[in-house]
């Protein structure tokens, strides 16, 4: 047996890695123990080149991170792509069992991190920068997704499947019902709120058809497209109907419709930001950035409006809830300002705090003005709109507990008290033949026809409101308490200005106040949620107001608009879901007042309500689509 050297060895393994060496040995050539020391220092450092590769790979740059859901859950099988935006080279990999990602050995430059899975909205990381040899981490939350677009008629039905057709969705609801209560008037088809909440003029106990008990009645459309990577393009349109007449809602015509009657002759008059507006909820478009927040203008609801839908226990409901029904809190002082023409709005969420901003443009015509006595149309001064307004939200989440404050300021807003009044009036037949600015009798006809016009009290609204809510299943606990500030207003309204939905107002009261007239809202309330299906919810609402009348002379039988008061209301009902779309409910609401909040404004001092109570008890059905 021949033995072989380690050096023969090292020789032989040499000429086998120089294979381009085709003879192993030329003629007459022996390879000698000096060959192959001085092959031998060659071989080392082949050798320690290759071991040194895996060094050389390490020199890229690595990224990492965690998926996770809205509920801070690890999600696995999410397709992270990674990409580099100067080359254009992608990296697709999934998440592990514990939402773990990791890609390695990327050349430096700027990348950005898609993750994408069925069910959960894309999300998209940008900017960022890596250089040789860094490793980054980048942790993503996803968020719920809208429902898949429905594919047939029974999942329309059955599921809460969406109908979207290209980024674009058709949405709406239709809620009806039936109620009864104590004091009361006949319905009109423009009334969208119903009849649960006591009213000035109602007397009578009377069944009606109860209209947008837990949701407006209505239909919209909206879209989201993206054009770029965590840029989109949004819009939304939506109108709310009376679903007894198919009538725009119409808060303005419900008191234009009744001008002139007596009192008793009366339908239901409310007032309200919807007023016959082709879209009377909203009307808006802007752009939204997955990093930068959501810009839109147009028509769109308050800040107010948009938390009260969200701490409200009974959802900004007509038939329990006094805030959804009233507006007073929603529009910061005035029903009207709950949503706001030509505004721009803006919303961005950073974790678990979310902000926004909202500014509203003047529009309109501010009428003619006058504070001399005995004016007329050819001396009064043309005035200019000054009805600008803006809000904040600033809120957040922590666990199940959330909470936002939203402080608001609306200059001219616009209260629709009543209807002008009739013959009943002690000094005229109508009011508007008097400038309410300062009383002073008009001379001559009327400035402005009193037909389909309005007659409305102006103020300039300061409010601040702070609300929260709880979850601990299966109950929900909202509470919420907001204080307001009004004023007459610093630039006055003249007869002839313009009101929600291009109404007309031919009778103005700028200096309605004798002094700061401060409210004061609070509401609380729970929701219990049984076998998931059934909802049970019970809630609680106040408004006071302080006396504002000077000299203070509120005493029995003197009680004016400008005293103290109070209103309440009270509300339980229970809610089944048949399905994802279809409800039905049944509940009852009991509402009164006292004081100051008492009295019938504008028929004059010392004319109360009719009833200072009502007693509504509601059951109806909701579909939503």
């Amino acid at each position: 047996m021949r033995i072989v050297k380690r050096s023969d060895c090292s020789e032989i393994l040499f000429f086998r890695y120089r294979r381009r060496w085709k003879p192993l040995t030329r003629a007459g050539y022996i390879p000698t123990a000096a060959s192959l020391l001085l092959a031998q220092p060659f071989f080392l450092l082949l050798w320690l080149a290759m071991g040194a590769f895996p060094v050389w790979a390490q020199t890229g740059a690595s990224l990492s991170g965690v998926v996770t859901d809205p509920t801070g859950a690890a999600l696995r099988d999410v397709a992270v792509t990674i990409k580099n935006v100067h080359t254009g080279a992608t990296r697709t990999i999934a998440t592990d069992g514990g939402g773990h990602f990791q890609a390695s050995g990327l050349l430096p430059g700027r990348f950005e991190i898609r993750a994408a899975k069925p069910g959960l909205a894309d999300e998209t990381r940008t900017g960022i920068s890596l250089a040789a040899g860094q490793d980054a981490t980048v942790d993503i939350k996803m968020q719920r997704s809208t429902p898949d677009a429905c594919a047939s008629g029974h999942e329309f039905a059955t599921t809460d499947c969406t109908l979207t057709w290209h980024g674009i969705t058709l949405y709406g609801a239709y809620d009806v019902g039936v109620g009864w209560v104590s004091h009361g008037l006949p319905e009109n088809g423009y009334n969208y709120e119903g009849a649960s909440l006591v009213n000035r003029n109602g007397f009578q106990r009377r069944f009606l058809i109860a209209p947008n008990n837990l949701q407006q009645t209505g239909v919209g459309i909206r879209g989201k497209e993206e054009f770029r990577p965590g840029w989109s393009v949004v819009f939304n349109a939506s109108t709310g109907i009376n679903p007894q007449s198919g009538l725009l809602a119409n808060a303005s015509a419900t008191d234009t419709i009744n001008n002139g009657l007596p009192r008793a002759s009366y339908s239901y008059a409310i007032d309200g930001a919807r007023a016959g507006q082709p879209f009377n909820d909203e009307v808006y478009g802007g752009m939204s950035s997955t990093h930068f927040g959501t810009l839109t203008f147009g028509r769109q609801r308050s800040l107010g409006t948009d938390a009260m839908l969200l701490y409200d226990p009974a959802g900004g409901s007509y038939a329990f809830s006094y805030i959804g029904y009233n507006g007073t809190m929603a529009g910061g002082g005035d029903t009207e300002n709950s949503r706001w023409d030509d505004a721009v709005k803006y919303r961005i969420t950073y974790g678990p705090v979310h902000f926004g901003a909202m500014y509203k443009f003047a529009d309109g015509s501010a009428g003619c003005y006058s504070a001399s006595a005995g004016w007329t149309a050819t001396t009064c001064t043309p005035e200019s709109a000054h009805n600008n307004a803006y809000g904040f939200d600033l809120g957040g989440t922590y666990g199940k507990f959330s909470a936002d404050i939203v402080p608001q300021h609306y200059n001219q807003a616009i209260s629709v008290l009543n209807p002008l009044l009739g013959p009943q009036s002690p000094t005229q037949s109508f009011q508007s033949t008097t400038d309410s600015i300062n009383t002073n009798q008009i001379t001559g006809t009327n400035l402005i026809d009193t037909h389909n016009t309005v007659y409305g009290i102006v103020t300039d609204n300061y409010a601040v409101m702070v609300a929260a809510k709880y979850a601990w299943d299966p109950f929900k606990f909202f509470a919420g308490y907001e204080y307001i500030w009004q004023n007459n207003p610093k630039n006055p309204l003249g007869v002839g200005a313009s009101d929600q939905g291009g109404y007309i107002m031919s009778g103005v009261e700028d200096k309605n106040l004798d002094s700061e007239k401060l409210v004061q809202i609070w509401w609380t309330g729970a929701k219990y949620t049984y076998r998931s299906r059934t909802d049970f919810t019970f809630s609680w609402y106040q408004q006071r107001q302080n006396d504002f009348r000077v000299p203070p002379t509120c005493v029995s039988g003197n009680f004016r608009s400008s005293c103290a008061g109070t209103l309440n209301e009270g509300s339980l009902y229970a809610d089944y879901h048949f399905t994802k779309r279809w409800d039905g409910f049944l509940g009852i609401a009991y509402s009164w007042v006292s004081g100051g909040l008492a009295i019938a404004i504008p028929h004059g001092p010392g004319v109360p309500y009719n009833s200072n109570n009502n007693f509504a008890p509601t059951v109806g059905t909701r579909f939503v689509f």
